[in-house]
């Protein structure tokens, strides 16, 4: 069973514009910033609270630099405000360029599905298993894979954290690559496929740099 999607934003389709807050400092970020100038990939992540998220900025740090040999920028969008977001940077650095959006206003604008929160769906993440990161000794059903991820990470929800949880949960994740004309190119959003065993991965970096090849040509 798939979960339903409601028309994000497909290759073909301008981006929507934004401005954010940057992680890194008092300026904004912007879709004009990278408009004739390079193609981006845009990221969106929720809050810090998600340990799969928090996985996924690891793994885009380390695809960054090559995105950027390629002549593509690199955007994460965190669901946090900028203060909390900056106190964890500041412990964990990262290269990456980082925008923060606690409203979700940027899903919203990009259509990011958020599916409502029913008895069935519950039911299917507890009869999911997934193991998005390759260090669980066996693929876990959902909710407690990301128990067991934090707790290797050594992560410590804050009050700031659980309010996001609650205005937050779930919101699905995506993906873009959106070219110098700010018109987007590839897609993808968590959980858009059948079934759910995709949840809390990235898509591979040969997918991603073969998107960003296409983009860039």
């Amino acid at each position: 069973m798939a979960i339903a999607m409601n028309h994000p934003v497909a290759p073909g389709e301008p981006a929507p514009d934004f401005a954010l807050p940057a992680v890194a400092g008092p300026e904004t970020v912007s879709l004009a910033d990278y408009r004739g100038r390079s193609p981006l990939f845009l990221a969106l992540l929720v809050g810090l609270w998600c340990p799969f998220c928090r996985r996924q900025i690891v793994q885009l740090g380390a695809l960054e630099q090559k995105l950027k040999a390629m002549g593509v920028e690199t955007l994460a969008v965190v669901a946090t405000e900028p203060e909390n977001a900056r106190l964890y940077f500041k412990f964990r650095p990262t290269r990456l360029r980082l925008a923060s959006d606690p409203e979700l206003s940027i899903h919203r604008a990009f259509r990011v599905p958020k599916p409502e929160s029913t008895p069935e769906m519950l039911q299917q993440l507890e009869q999911t298993r997934v193991n998005p990161f390759g260090d669980l000794p066996e693929p876990l059903p959902v909710p407690e894979a990301a128990k067991v991820i934090g707790a290797l990470d050594g992560y410590v929800c804050t009050p700031t954290d659980m309010g996001e949880v609650d205005r937050q949960w779930p919101q699905l994740k995506a993906q873009f690559m959106i070219d110098r004309d700010g018109i987007v190119r590839w897609a993808e959003i968590e959980c858009e496929k059948e079934g759910l065993p995709g949840i809390g991965k990235l898509p591979s970096d040969e997918v991603i740099l073969g998107a960003a090849r296409a983009c860039a040509a």
